[in-house]
């Protein structure tokens, strides 16, 4: 997809991402503490199914489950020699998925080391680690590229520039935030907003981090300042643990369509569901929105 093409969807409509990918196939199966790109792909029909249900809920982009799929992450599970057989057959089973149906965006992530001077990884080695799966995501056909989850400002400027050295297609930008819109490692969303634009993301927003409820402010603070179509895709509310420490959230589809409502009132253009959220509350959204 050309990045003119994505800018005059978002200016013309309201863009449908999906809903959480981890916390769904927990619940269908996946256990704890393995690498969930090497799940994904030796159990490839929990994911086929899942993203087609989203498709069919009104999802207009999935991300492929290429999250951690970089050679740090994987390296956390022994897997670090796997980058590009996983990221292209992750790519190859959400296309099956979408069929046609939806964009397919390559997955980034946070690394979880930070940059210096606070940790030890430098710029130029977590740009080559991003510029590797980039590589690989576009080999495989992707229509568009999302860095999410993104924990600072510094290594989603790297992510950008990786993939920018690699390709022109649109990258869209989300970052995990305090509901007062601080960033979990320093600096605050309007400034993320401001610096990721100017290097040349085409979408900038948040995921994660909390409910919608929480974050209208946010989202109303980063379309002031925002040149490029702003992203929302929280939580379905906030969680509460249960005695076997699973997650439960306190949305349902409607309360968090409704919510939605809000944020896209307060400048949201590509808007879907984070941790806790399924086709259910895609399928919710997107009646409510469209």
């Amino acid at each position: 997809m050309r990045r003119e093409e994505f800018a005059r969807r978002a200016r013309e409509g309201i863009l449908i991402l999906d809903g959480a990918t981890g916390s769904v196939l927990r619940k269908r199966g996946m256990p704890v503490g393995v690498s969930t790109e090497a799940w994904v792909y030796d159990h490839p029909e929990v994911i086929v199914d899942l993203q087609r249900a989203y498709v069919d809920a009104g999802s207009d982009i999935v991300y492929a489950p290429t999250f951690s799929a970089n050679r740090i992450g994987l390296g956390l599970h022994g897997e670090e020699r796997r980058v590009r057989e996983l990221n292209l057959g992750l790519v190859k089973l959400s296309r099956e998925a979408a069929g046609g149906r939806a964009l397919v965006a390559g997955d980034m992530t946070t690394t979880g080391k930070p940059l210096e001077p606070i940790g030890t990884l430098t710029y130029q080695a977590l740009f080559d680690v991003y510029r590797e799966q980039v590589e690989v995501l576009c080999e495989a056909g992707v229509d568009l590229l999302v860095a999410e989850t993104m924990l600072g400002v510094d290594e989603t400027v790297c992510a950008v520039e990786a993939a920018r050295s690699v390709c022109d297609l649109p990258i869209m930008c989300s970052l995990t935030m305090e509901a007062d819109g601080h960033l979990l490692l320093g600096g605050e969303a309007t400034e993320a907003v401001e610096t990721l634009q100017a290097v040349g993301a085409d979408a900038v927003g948040l995921n994660c981090s909390v409910g919608p409820a929480q974050l209208e402010a946010v989202v109303a603070s980063m379309r002031a300042v925002a040149q490029v179509p702003v992203i929302a895709k929280p939580n379905a509310g906030m969680p509460v643990m249960d005695e076997f420490g699973q997650a439960h959230y306190d949305l349902d589809p409607d309360a968090f369509a409704r919510g939605m409502v809000r944020l896209v009132e307060a400048g949201a253009r590509i808007v879907g569901g984070c941790c806790g959220t399924d086709p259910d509350y895609i399928k919710a959204l997107r009646k409510a929105i469209i």
